[in-house]
Formats: C-alpha cells, structure tokens, sequence
C-alpha cells in the first residue's frame, strides 16, 4: 500500500545512511530529491506570520493578588491555515512562581480568513504597572518539519493596584461611627461638638447637656444631643523615604502603611470628611487632592499603585512645607512613618511645632512583630541575647513616642496586621472628642 503524508516521508528518512538526518529543527544534512521536495512543501504551506493581525482586550487593572484575563485576538488573513505555538511575553512578576510556561504558551489553528481569541491569566505578584514583552508566533506546516517563526509588538499595560486586605474592618468601624454619629439606638450621649437636635432628659444624662432655656418652656426637662463633625479635612501623608523599604513579615512597610491609610480613607469619607493623599520623600511622589466620596478610592489605589520607596533619607523640611501647603486650613494630618530615634530626633521633631500649632498631628507607624518574639525568647545564650536586644529596641521605640505626645501628637504604633484598625480607632476616638 503506498504510503502518504507523514508516514511516506518517516519511511524515506528511515531508509537513508546513518548520520545523514539530523533531527533538529535545523532540518537535514543530506537529502535525497523526493525528501527535499516533501520539507519544500511543507515550509511553503505554513502560515505566514508577519501578515497576522493582532488586537488586545480585556482587564486594565487588578488587585494585588487577583487574576487579570488578556484577551488577544489573531486574524489570519492568508489562504493557508494557521498551526501554531504562541507565546505571549510578559515580566517574571505577572506570574506566580512555576505558572509561567503553562499560562503563556498556547497552541491553535486559525482557518484561512477566520480569526481566533486566547486569553492569558496574569497573576501578578507585585503592584505597579505590567507591560507585555512581545508576543512569539511559530507557524508549523502541516507535515510538522518547518515552521515560520516572528514577533510581533501588541502593547498593553495592566496597573496593579494595592489589595486593600483591611477592608474586612470596615462592617466595624462603621458600625462605631453610626454609634457616634446618633443613627443608631446606641446613641453615645455627649459626645461631639456640633448641636443636632434635642430630646426629653433620661437618668445618666450628663447634665451639662441641660438646654434650660427649652426646658423653660417646656414641661419636661430637655437636653441637647450633639454629633460628630462632619466636612473636616484629613491629609494622609506617606513617607517613601528610605526606612518604608524595610521589610516586615515578608513585606514592605510602605505597603502596611498604604493598607491602613485606605482603611482610614473609606472611613472618613463615609463620615462626611474630605481626604487628601501625599507621598513625599525629597519631592512629590504623589498627590490626590479634592476627590468627592465616590472618587476617593479609586484615586487613592491608583496613586499608590506606582509608588516605589526611595533609597533616600526623608527631607522632613520639605514634606512639612509640602504638608501645609497641602492642608492650608486646619486638618488631621496622619503621617505614616518611622519611629526610629534618628530619624525622628534628626528630621522630624525639629519642625513637628510648624505643623502642631496649626492642625491636629496623627503619627502612625509599623512596628516589627519580631521584636516582640524576640523580646520573649528564652532556653539559650544567644536567645537571651536577642531578648536583650529586643527590649533595648522597644524601649527607644516607647521613648520617641512619648516625645511626639509631649508635642501634641498622637502616636500609633502597631504590627502590620494591626496597623488598619488601630489607626481606623484612633481616628475615631479624635472625632468623639471633637479635636478634628
């Protein structure tokens, strides 16, 4: 029976002299003159590639963590079907360690005039903005000899925002900003500055609250309930200096930082107050400013998608001047930062009054949760030295807070796990104290 295709060629390459086939894709040494006409063919019924359309679709950003689906489209224009291997290039970052291979090579077959769609799944592993490489085509001809092979530029860019994971505490701390705020039956009586309406007195009233003049007219005693501000301005200010690149538990303390600042973000903006964002090393590494409660969040996860710490020291001259150019009415300015005695000491408690004399000062920093393992380790000598060391650090650490809190200033110092909601807290203890 005679043989066709694949097979008849296989049978031909069988029966030449040992040494002559080469089975590379570098094709063959020596071969004879059906041979050559069979792989001639086969090179000239593969697809072309330079002639291929490509378009991009699809997802333009994602969290941290989330999957972001690229659609690519390729059209084969020509009158011979298309077999290809494709890959679609992109940084080592868009992948979760091992997934490259399986989620940026495909295989498929385009009929001629027809088009095909393949989506690739990004799993990026770090924020900021991916950009794709080039996209790899190898068309093979129908015997499997030869191919074509060429590239081709599609740009996309995917912004890979901050993932945000404190938002699990907002059900709760809006909870207690509903309690402050008077919506609820919890109605946390006194507190607050401004007046919002008055009631009939109940035992545990603070009596100071008495409005003698409606009781006056009145036949029952009448007491005013307050509320809490609302319109303040709130100016988060992060540092991107050099101590945000340290690494806590794995990450870097900018990202605990960014976390809690959206925490607070949400929460104000709920609570009827107007937030700014500015990142400052020696300059504006960026700035979000008159966003209405709708807009902030996506503002503030964009600007921060970007944001890289600088290998710097922080100019604290110039973030302050930033700062009250920034906030020029009074504010709660929320500096995330360092407490390190140095940089404290050195830079920021020289201008700290600049800012203290005109807005209420929130400090808030990430602290290593290492620390205190090491404060509690015991069992050996070199335990019992780290233990030493551990105890050395917090205690500078509880003595540069205490020196901001002699200038006014609220200190918040918290592991990253706790950082969000400690700084969701203090935030709202300032509201029902009427000190925004």
């Amino acid at each position: 029976m005679a043989l066709t295709g694949r097979t008849a060629l296989l049978a031909a390459l069988g029966s030449l002299p040992i040494g002559i086939w080469d089975p590379s894709w570098t094709g063959i040494l020596a071969v004879n003159a059906p041979l050559a006409v069979a792989c001639a063919c086969d090179f000239a019924l593969a697809a072309p590639v330079r002639r291929l359309g490509l378009t991009r679709s699809g997802d333009t950003t994602a969290r941290l963590g989330d999957p972001a689906d690229i659609t690519l489209t390729l059209t084969n224009p020509s009158g011979r079907p298309l077999r290809a291997h494709l890959r679609d290039a992109w940084p080592p970052s868009s992948w979760q360690p091992g997934t490259e291979t399986e989620a940026s090579r495909h295989r498929l077959t385009v009929p001629p005039g027809e088009r095909r769609r393949i989506t690739t799944r990004l799993r990026p592993t770090r924020r900021g903005d991916q950009h794709t490489d080039r996209i790899t085509i190898r068309s093979v001809g129908p015997l499997g000899l030869f191919s074509r092979q060429g590239t081709h530029k599609v740009p996309w860019t995917v912004r890979v925002l901050p993932p945000f994971t404190s938002r699990k505490h907002l059900p709760s701390k809006l909870a207690r900003l509903r309690e402050l705020d008077g919506r609820t039956s919890v109605l946390t009586r006194g507190e607050g500055t401004e007046f919002d309406s008055l009631r009939e007195y109940v035992p545990g009233d603070d009596t100071r609250s008495i409005d003698w003049r409606a009781t006056a007219r009145h036949s029952t005693v009448a007491v005013r309930t307050w509320r809490p501000e609302r319109d303040r301005h709130i100016l988060l200010v992060l540092d991107t200096g050099r101590t945000s690149a340290g690494r806590v538990d794995d990450a870097l303390r900018l990202d605990a930082s960014m976390d809690a600042a959206l925490l607070l973000a949400v929460l104000a903006s709920r609570a009827g107050d107007r937030v700014d964002l500015l990142a400052y090393d020696r300059r504006v590494r960026a700035l979000v400013q008159g966003r209405t409660a709708r807009d902030v969040l996506p503002s503030l996860v964009n600007a921060m998608a970007t944001l890289e710490p600088e290998l710097v020291e922080t100019n604290a001259r110039g973030l302050t001047a930033a700062a009250l150019r920034t906030a020029p009415r009074r504010s709660l300015i929320v500096l995330l930062t360092t407490l390190d005695a140095a940089p404290v000491a050195e830079g920021l408690l020289p201008v700290l009054p600049q800012l203290t004399q005109r807005h209420t000062v929130l400090v808030a920093s990430v602290a290593d949760p290492h620390i205190a393992r090491m404060a509690t380790s015991r069992g050996n000598a070199d335990a019992v030295y780290e233990a030493a060391a551990a105890a050395q650090a917090q205690t500078e650490r509880h003595r540069t807070a205490e020196q901001l809190r002699r200038h006014g200033v609220t200190v918040v110092d918290a592991t990253p796990d706790e950082l969000a909601p400690a700084l969701a807290d203090a935030y709202l203890a300032l509201k029902a104290a009427g000190r925004l």
